[in-house]
């Protein structure tokens, strides 16, 4: 089977997420701080009339950190999550933006040219890494977005 993936880099590395996870890509833009969040969080944007949590994958997977340049990008991401109400449990989605240094292309990869991620030797955390392919000599990692955000999840804030 085929997939779609967005293809970006971080720190002269090649990335990919799930188009199903990608909203839109926007121009990087300062984002506006918020108190006593965690340090890779970057604070909110608004994006259509919503308040997106920024998030710098360089400070969350504990890369070098970097100053924006005309290439950066950030990548609004969609992240199915359940809550628990009187009523039982909801579905819903999260919106987050993801700070890359730069955004390629989308391109097609093939399920049989996934590998495993290796054990060690990565820049980021094999937990994060749902696969590596190769495309044009150049190694990608795919990253598991559920996995990134398992322990917390960014807030949005809706303008109504």
């Amino acid at each position: 089977m085929i997939h779609q993936f967005l293809t970006f880099s971080l720190n002269e590395k090649l990335y990919a997420i799930d188009v199903f996870h990608v909203q839109e890509v926007l121009t990087y833009r300062d984002a506006t701080k918020l108190p006593c969040t965690a340090p890779y969080i970057e604070g909110l944007i608004n994006s259509r009339n919503q308040g997106i949590t920024v998030v710098n994958f360089r400070k969350r997977f504990s890369l070098p950190d970097s100053a924006p340049s005309k290439f950066t990008r950030i990548i609004v991401l969609e992240l199915p999550s359940k809550t628990a109400d009187a009523d039982g449990e909801q579905s819903s989605i999260t919106l987050f933006g993801a700070v890359a240094d730069s955004v390629n292309e989308v391109i097609d990869i093939e399920d049989e040219i996934i590998e495993p991620p290796p054990k060690f030797g990565n820049a980021i955390s094999a937990e994060f890494i749902s696969g590596i392919c190769k495309k044009d000599d150049t190694f990608i990692s795919i990253l598991n977005i559920e996995k990134i955000f398992a322990e917390e999840i960014p807030v949005t804030v809706s303008e109504e």
